[in-house]
């Protein structure tokens, strides 16, 4: 079973991965971090980024993340098209993963615009984080270093919370930690009785 887990920026996505990834039956595919990897590692993906964005988006053999976040999140037009690039890749990738852990009783994907990519269609259930606005603004500026108009300009890239949470199977509240975990816990025991029941 694949479960989708999304939120906006600064939502806490990886916290509740990280939640999930203490049951032994369960392991976590980041897209995020994946696709970051990818962008570095295959051949494929760089050639197609300096294609569409000039030799300057890569510097020392590495994704120059600067220039291409300066880029892409002021147009959405080529936010598109590094999607485009990138996500067909990552799909391909998670499929591998996915292959490689059928003794798992569940693989939670976590995406930040799973809907975005489409990648919701892959999955059997989804999971949304959701924390307010100012929350979200304010742990992204003080994780990242980043401008408030910065995280500002990549909320607005993301599809609005309430259309997430409207097409979630579950909804996972972040405010408190451990109120988070107790959360987690009680839908890792509702999927692991309906994989029982299969």
């Amino acid at each position: 079973m694949i479960v989708g887990l999304t939120g906006g920026i600064g939502s806490g996505k990886t916290t509740v991965a990280n939640f999930f990834a203490e049951f032994e039956n369960v392991i976590i595919y980041n897209a995020d971090s994946e696709a970051k990897k990818l962008m570095n590692s295959s051949l494929i993906i760089k050639s197609k980024i300096i294609e569409e964005f000039g030799e300057e988006s890569y510097q020392n053999n590495q994704l120059n993340r600067l220039f291409i976040a300066n880029l892409v999140f002021k147009d959405k037009s080529k936010l598109e098209a590094l999607n485009a690039i990138v996500h067909p890749e990552v799909k391909k990738h998670f499929q591998q993963f996915v292959n490689q852990h059928k003794n798992k009783d569940y693989i939670v994907y976590e995406n930040a615009i799973l809907f975005e990519s489409k990648s919701n269609l892959k999955c059997d259930i989804i999971i949304s984080v959701y924390a307010p606005i100012k929350v979200r603004i304010d742990r992204t500026v003080l994780r990242d270093g980043s401008s408030k108009t910065a995280v500002e300009n990549r909320i607005k890239s993301q599809w609005l919370e309430d259309k997430k949470l409207l097409q979630s199977n579950y909804v996972i509240s972040n405010f408190n930690r451990e109120d988070t975990r107790s959360q987690v816990i009680r839908i890792h025991n509702i999927l692991t009785e309906k994989i029982g029941r299969i």
